[in-house]
């Protein structure tokens, strides 16, 4: 070990909230990664054909499966918001000389998110 090297524990992140809170945000991409493989699985299952894609959608509708999706939504609502919360640190916003405020920077986000989700959800049930 070089001499510089400051000894970690490898539990440092339960030490402290922040860093806590750092490390369980980073947890839910693992969540997203499992849910796109979840996907692939089911497009190759539709281009195996009809049978493999309705043993598949049965699967999906097993209890662990659906105790899986809710879990993947609420990684995917605890990543979406603290990153949201974080935009006005990860960009600095200018209006002329003045800096936007950092409440406005959030509160848009927040109206994109919402409005998206309403525009997809009307394009979903237009579709049906």
């Amino acid at each position: 070990m070089s001499p510089y090297h400051r000894p970690m524990s490898p539990t440092w992140w339960l030490t402290n909230r922040a860093y806590f809170l750092f490390m369980i945000r980073e947890l839910t991409s693992v969540f997203i990664v499992a849910y796109l493989i979840l996907f692939l699985l089911m497009l190759h299952n539709l281009a195996k054909g009809r049978e493999a894609y309705e043993a598949y959608l049965r699967f999906l509708a097993s209890p662990g499966m659906i105790v899986f999706h809710v879990l993947v939504l609420a990684a995917a609502l605890f990543h979406t918001v603290t990153w949201f919360n974080l935009t006005p640190m990860a960009m600095r916003m200018q209006f002329g000389e003045r800096r936007v405020p950092p409440l406005i920077v959030v509160g848009g986000t927040y109206v994109a998110w919402i409005g998206a989700s309403i525009a997809m959800t009307s394009i979903v049930l237009w579709w049906k």
